[in-house]
């Protein structure tokens, strides 16, 4: 399954491979502010404990969104 996840990249052209790399940076980028949000004590937004961590849970699950979707587009 990694030959194949290699060999699809492989074939990818350098500005399709520039664009998973950043679709990856982004999946990261969200995944680690909404853990950030949800479990950061010092918030620097007045929010009630209970809409921070639905705002963080959103990031998570619009980071798995992503994630997906990447996986997707890889195996094209």
């Amino acid at each position: 399954m990694l030959n194949n996840i290699l060999s699809n990249i492989k074939k990818k052209s350098l500005k399709e491979r520039f664009l998973l790399v950043l679709g990856i940076l982004f999946f990261l980028i969200y995944l680690v502010l909404g853990l950030f949000i949800i479990f950061m004590k010092n918030f620097p937004l007045v929010m009630e404990p209970t809409y921070r961590i639905a705002f963080g849970a959103l990031l998570i699950v619009y980071a798995s969104f992503r994630f997906f979707r990447i996986i997707n587009d890889n195996n094209n």
